[in-house]
This record gives structure tokens, sequence and C-alpha cells, in this order.
């Protein structure tokens, strides 16, 4: 016989996820590698593209999808190797009619140490389509969130 008082129980009250914000965290195994044991660039691009999406989707809100319309101003600072963690934080920094700019930082993480370390940095702009696949209007950025900046916000790693 159990006892109810030490069953895990649901959560009973439920927070809405962050608006206009992704976090991601990725391990690096081999085969995200180069010769080098250093993570293809395409690998992390394609894991930059998905942070950004789920930001875009996240403020663009019902109502349709979400396609990549550019990648603007990547910067590979850092390699990340074989056995890193990579933590990935999308945020929407500008918004259009119908379009977002979302700025991505990648971190690098020595799994071992925890030591984290900015590695990549990237903008991209995502197009809202409404369920006619045409071009549909997205909400503004919260008042204050809207900036051009492309500093990471190290306040918010991941």
């Amino acid at each position: 016989m159990t006892d109810p008082s030490t069953s895990l129980q649901p959560p009973q009250s439920r927070t809405p996820a962050p608006r206009s914000r992704a976090r991601m965290l990725e391990l690096v195994f081999p085969k995200d590698t180069n010769y080098l044991g250093t993570a293809f660039g395409g690998f992390v691009l394609s894991l930059m593209d998905k942070a950004a999406s789920v930001a875009a989707v996240r403020h663009a809100g019902p109502g349709g999808a979400v396609v990549t319309a550019r990648m603007d101003g990547v910067d590979f600072r850092t390699p990340i190797r074989v056995g890193d963690a990579v933590a990935l934080d999308a945020r929407v920094v500008r918004v259009g009619r119908s379009s977002m700019t979302i700025q991505v930082d990648v971190y690098r993480e020595h799994m071992a140490s925890g030591e984290q370390e900015l590695a990549t940095t990237g903008l991209f702009v995502f197009v809202a389509l409404g369920e006619d696949g045409a071009p549909r209007p997205v909400p503004p950025l919260a008042e204050g969130l809207d900036t051009a900046s492309a500093e990471p916000d190290t306040e918010a790693r991941p």
C-alpha cells in the first residue's frame, strides 16, 4: 500500500512560457564534429535556427507559422569541442510588420568545470505566415525590449 502523502503530485499551477525568448541545451558528440574534434559550423547554425524559430513562434503567437527569411552576421568566436555542451539563448530584438529579428547567443560549456564562454552569435530574420501562406502581422515587443544591440545578454546565460 502506498502512502498518498509521499506520492509525486503534478504541479497545480502552470506558468506560461516566456514570450519572445527561447533557451536550449545540446551536447556535442563526435558525429557533430570535424577531424579536429570541433563542432561543424552547419551543426551550430542548425541549432541556432531551431532556437530562433522557437522564439519567433512564441512571439508571433497563434494563427500560422514562421519561416526563416535570412541569417545575418554569424560570428564564430571560439571553437566548440566534442564533449562540450552548447547553450543557446535566442531573443526577439526587433519587430517589423510581419518580420522578427532574433539574436542568438551560443555559449560553449565545458561539462567538467561548468565554465561557459561565448562561442557564436548571430541574427536571424523570421517572417510570420498566416494559414493562407501570406505574411501576417506580429505583435510589437513589450515595452523596453526592442533593441538593435548585438551585445549578448550576459545576465541571461542558459
